[in-house]
């Protein structure tokens, strides 16, 4: 029998908030994919389009089941997620030297994506057994560290770090928000910042590129730190109020590279200035807010984590993207959510908005 609470709790102001931010990265992605160029730019956007229908009928599905049973299939989740990703090493597409997409007829499913839903469903279950305890061991952290590490290590095989890192910050988060026993904290700590120096020699050429030009952009303008010069010439253009929509010049005349992807948020900044810019940075907060919000009203320790893991999700990536295109981080390739082009990012955000939701809306069942 249908239970009218769910009807009496559903968060419409979420689901606004996600209209509102899914819209204003539709209008930049227009001029995106559009100012000053003709021809089959505006597939692109059409793709989206589509991509955001399909989206928001997963969405709906991720809301109207009990999230709870999530838990129950969360092996089941991550096995296929897993799978999916040793699949695209073997049949994957080949793209701009990465092989990260799987094909499926006109359309491509980008797998390091899902494989953060993946993540953060089945962390959840496994701290929800034990985010009331003094702090997580080392033993306790083994078997997470284990869960993470496997699809960390497909994904950086792609390769795609950016990605990968996104995911790693994710399950860090949750871990942290689960509570780590002080000794433990301490070891980990120790180990990691011993460690950071030998990455180095793990990095790919261009990776280790990309952290020079992060460092001093100068150095290479006309090569690798061509993209961030670039960047930051298009949100400083923009001043107060922008150039106007499809006015952008380094949009325009094509000077800003992956403008619709990695580096939207300078077409965003060109083209309505500090003013648009300061609009959808306050959109993300208010999102992330509400977020941490659901997890705070939540009494089901399951659905406290997986809207931890789902507001860390959105957290990083905005940070990250946002960050890299205004030279505060280096250049990862990180989309900005809701915004950049990508039907994978695109529906793999919107799934979280529905768990978010889920959770939102089963609040009175644990009151």
């Amino acid at each position: 029998m249908f239970d009218r609470r769910l009807l009496q709790c559903f968060d419409w102001g979420l689901l606004i908030l996600t209209l509102a931010v899914s819209g204003i990265g539709l209008v930049v992605l227009y001029s995106a994919v559009t100012a000053g160029v003709t021809g089959p730019d505006v597939l692109l956007f059409k793709k989206q389009l589509i991509w955001h229908g399909g989206g928001l009928v997963l969405m709906t599905l991720c809301f109207v089941f009990d999230y709870k049973q999530l838990e129950r299939f969360g092996n089941a989740i991550y096995l296929a997620s897993v799978g999916s990703l040793v699949a695209v090493l073997f049949i994957g597409k080949y793209v701009a030297g990465s092989r990260r997409w799987l094909p499926l007829g006109p359309f491509s499913l980008q797998p390091s994506e899902m494989a953060k839903v993946a993540v953060i469903i089945v962390l959840s279950r496994y701290y929800a057994k034990l985010i009331n305890t003094d702090g997580l061991s080392f033993r306790d952290l083994m078997l997470p560290a284990f869960l993470t590490a496997v699809p960390f290590a497909l994904i950086v095989r792609q390769p795609d770090l950016g990605t990968a890192m996104v995911i790693a910050l994710i399950a860090g988060v949750m871990t942290l928000f689960a509570k780590i026993e002080r000794r433990t904290f301490t070891w980990l700590v120790t180990t990691f910042t011993l460690l950071v120096p030998l990455v180095w020699f793990f990095l790919r050429g261009y990776q280790k590129q990309r952290i020079l030009t992060f460092l001093n952009p100068d150095r290479d303008p006309l090569g690798a730190g061509y993209h961030i010069i670039q960047s930051k010439i298009a949100i400083g253009s923009g001043m107060l109020t922008g150039k106007g929509f499809l006015k952008g010049t380094q949009n325009a005349l094509a000077f800003l590279p992956e403008q619709h992807t990695d580096f939207i948020f300078s077409v965003l900044s060109e083209e309505w200035g500090l003013a648009g810019s300061l609009t959808i940075i306050i959109l993300f907060l208010i999102m992330i807010a509400w977020g941490l919000n659901i997890a705070g009203r939540c009494r089901d320790p399951f659905g406290i984590m997986l809207s931890v893991g789902v507001t860390a999700m959105i957290t990083w990536q905005v940070v990250i993207n946002i960050g890299m295109v205004m030279g505060l981080m280096p250049v990862v390739g990180v989309t900005l959510p809701f915004v950049s082009y990508g039907g994978s990012s695109i529906i793999t955000m919107l799934i979280g908005i529905g768990l978010l939701m889920n959770v939102s809306m089963r609040r009175f069942k644990f009151e």
